[in-house]
């Protein structure tokens, strides 16, 4: 801490009420060994500041005056939600000091005293401060300093990273002399202490010792005097957070204990695999599937089915590679002690140059099938491998050459040797749902194939193509079940999300939906069909049974659990949906259901929670972007996510980027207004509601219990819209 003849000084350079440029100082709001924090007003800009001067001491000191400005310079250019903005840097009778953004709010340490935020809200928090770390990391900043002081919590509950006083530029300056220690104990990383290099994973062990001390109320290494903390950061071994409590998952214990490994080759490497891991576990805390103390996990095995490579001479053969892969991940899913990565998750390692052993520790698997196929002719060769994540050896390889005929039986013999190489017995029941095929005709099978390409890409003109294929499968093989549930699927969505000739869809979705119940009544997938369309015709009692049957017989099918929870939500059951809609999220990056759970949560009031799933929602809507550059509708949930999580400008910019890229969309439109009316932008909201009306958004209901809505239900323009009949 600075003395008090130092901050005498200080206090008489900056009198309150005294202008420093275009600033007026206010009171002193902080002080520490670097220096003192004023509150001080832009008058150029109207708004307030922090003011942060070097200590008299150090002002002297012509290294520290360097390190000072660079430093400052260096960190004004991050430009991220989760680092206090730095607006300038300037000198003033010789005093240097850095103008920033003044964070109204409280430390950490703080607000997790007064708030008690739940598992889920310590989550949200890390992965915050795990966002605003790969960012300084990415431009080689290491903050050196992190402690609960210098984490702060506005007063919309985003994070701060403040103090980067102490910063090593990696790529530039050398670090403090080793003479000096840099820190605050018990925070500093045992490298700090030894006087050896320091890097990113220094900032992630002092991350490890204040999520510790939030988890537990305990300092992880704690002595009676400095040389006694010192000495435990570097040799004490950690009790348990078990010790402490119960209520902590076994999976946020394992990240702290990483985190907090002595040696940083030990710990995560950067602090974007550290933001992965807690979004891993913050899923598996709200959807109720994450293991506690004391509790057994509810699977044996666990594995991740890699997009299949496309090694034939057509590139457009991809589609036929990624059915594969799908059908062998439906297979695997049905064996209950079985964990199965979701398609839509293993989708962003397509084509990755990664390590496989980094690919399943992303993906929280235990196992990796790896796969390729050639297909030329009549001929297939297909070329499968089963990884250990651990070791990165082979626990079982084969390579399949023959006719494209017996596709079917190449994906039975895969599943089955998986099943055989992990060692997993299945029941009658699993056995009969793997083996059961719904087409013999390789042709009528190619078509459903391509047909699920287009499904998966959820866009007008992908939904009408993958009709046509769906229909030709039909046609081909006029017994196959799946290939109606196709076309029941598609129709029925081009109704609900694009709003499309409705009585004609709709008919055709009644007619394929029934039609693929008559043939195949043990289908999961058509009994939810049936329950999609039912809704969409207003018959939710008879939708209700449907779906609960079709989750019954098959609960991996996150688009069951989705479409449930929509027409749940509609009909003002919003406890219910919210439900159904985690239960989507289940080992899936359904971007889709994460937005909807987050809006279900919010129309509860479980803030907390619904903010968590917001971010988690965006998350999954960036990947899904990634993979869909075209796919408006997306853009515009992550829009609304944004604004819900304070970032106005950032959601704005995701606004325009979806009507530019479909304007004459009427969900784009109503999803536009969401926005707008979020931001209390009521004129702009109630247009967009009319355009989406005209359009031909027709879901009243829907609107009705929309809370994106909430602040226009009093507006008379609102309650006279113009509804299509």
């Amino acid at each position: 801490m600075l003395t008090d003849e130092d901050l005498d000084r200080t206090l008489e350079l900056a009198a309150p009420g005294s202008a420093i440029g275009r600033y007026t100082i206010g009171s002193v709001i902080g002080s520490g060994g670097m220096g003192v924090v004023y509150l001080a007003r832009d008058s150029e800009l109207e708004r307030e500041v922090a003011l942060k001067f070097l200590s008299r001491d150090l002002s002297q000191d012509p290294d520290w005056r360097s390190r000072f400005r660079r430093e400052a310079q260096a960190i004004a250019k991050l430009n991220h939600p989760n680092i206090v903005t730095i607006y300038e840097v300037g000198e003033h009778n010789g005093w240097p000091f850095i103008a920033m953004e003044h964070v109204k709010g409280e430390s950490i340490d703080s607000y997790v005293s007064t708030q008690r935020p739940s598992v889920e809200g310590v989550l949200e928090l890390a992965m915050q401060i795990s966002d605003g770390l790969t960012e300084a990391h990415n431009h080689s900043i290491v903050h050196c300093d992190i402690k609960p002081t210098n984490i702060l919590i506005n007063d919309r509950g985003r994070v701060k990273i403040v103090d980067f006083g102490l910063a090593l530029l990696l790529d530039r300056a050398p670090a403090l002399p080793k003479t000096r220690v840099s820190g605050t104990a018990p925070y500093i990383s045992p490298e700090q202490i030894q006087g050896l290099g320091v890097d990113e994973r220094s900032d992630l062990f002092s991350l490890g010792v204040v999520l510790y001390e939030i988890l537990t109320g305990k300092t992880p290494f704690a002595g009676k005097n400095l040389m006694e903390t010192l000495n435990a950061i570097v040799s004490k071994e950690l009790l348990p957070i078990t010790e402490y409590s119960a209520g902590v998952p076994l999976e946020l214990e394992r990240i702290v204990f990483r985190l907090l490994a002595k040696k940083p080759d030990q710990r995560y490497q950067r602090a974007a695999d550290l933001g992965a891991d807690l979004r891993y576990a913050l899923e598996a805390v709200i959807s109720g599937r994450v293991q506690y103390p004391g509790r057994k996990k509810d699977y044996s095995r666990s594995i991740a089915v890699l997009p299949f490579s496309n090694i034939s001479s057509n590139s457009e053969e991809e589609y036929f590679c990624d059915g594969i892969a799908e059908e062998i991940i439906n297979a695997l899913a049905q064996a209950k002690g079985l964990r199965v990565a979701a398609r839509t998750s293993t989708l962003a390692f397509r084509e990755s140059k990664e390590d496989i052993r980094e690919i399943g520790r992303k993906l929280h698997v235990e196992t990796l099938l790896e796969g390729s196929v050639r297909r030329a002719g009549n001929r297939l060769r297909v070329t499968v491998q089963l990884i250990d994540v651990t070791t990165g050896y082979h626990l079982w390889s084969e390579r399949y050459d023959q006719e494209a005929e017996e596709i079917f039986a190449i994906q039975d013999a895969i599943a089955q040797n998986v099943f055989r190489a992990l060692q997993l017995i299945l029941s009658d029941d699993e056995q009969q749902a793997i083996t059961r095929s719904t087409t013999a005709d390789s042709n009528a099978y190619d078509y459903y194939l391509r047909g699920r390409q287009f499904f998966h890409q959820r866009r007008r003109k992908s939904l009408q193509f993958a009709t046509q294929m769906f229909v030709r499968a039909a046609e081909i093989d006029p017994k196959y079940a799946l290939a109606y549930v196709g076309v029941a699927d598609c129709c029925s969505m081009l109704v609900h999300f694009y709003g499309e000739s409705g009585n004609i869809h709709l008919a055709e979705a009644d007619r394929a939906s029934s039609r693929a119940l008559e043939l195949d009544a043990e289908l999961a997938q058509a009994h939810a069909a049936r329950g999609f369309t039912l809704w969409l015709m207003n018959r939710f009692d008879e939708a209700k049974v449907e779906f609960e049957t079709a989750l019954k017989m098959d609960k991996n099918q996150a688009e069951t659990w989705y479409l449930y929870g929509r027409a749940c939500f509609q009909r003002g059951e919003i406890a219910e949906a919210a439900k159904l809609f985690e239960e989507a999220c289940q080992g899936h990056e359904h971007h889709e259901a994460r937005y909807f759970a987050a809006q279900a949560h919010s129309a509860l009031g479980n803030t907390e929670t619904a903010n968590a799933l917001y971010r988690l929602a965006f998350r999954a809507i960036e990947k899904h972007v990634e993979l869909n550059p075209d796919d408006a509708r997306a853009f515009t949930t992550g829009a609304v996510s944004l604004c819900r999580l304070g970032e106005s400008e950032a959601g704005l910019a995701w606004a325009r980027r979806a009507v530019a890229i479909d304007p004459e969309d009427a969900g784009i439109q109503y999803n536009v207004a969401c926005l707008h009316a979020l931001e209390g932008d009521s004129t702009r909201a109630i247009q967009c509601l009319e355009a989406a009306v005209k359009a031909g958004f027709a879901h009243r209901d829907w609107v009705e219990r929309d809370p994106d809505l909430d602040s226009l239900r009093d507006d008379p323009r609102f309650k006279t819209l113009k509804w299509r009949e």
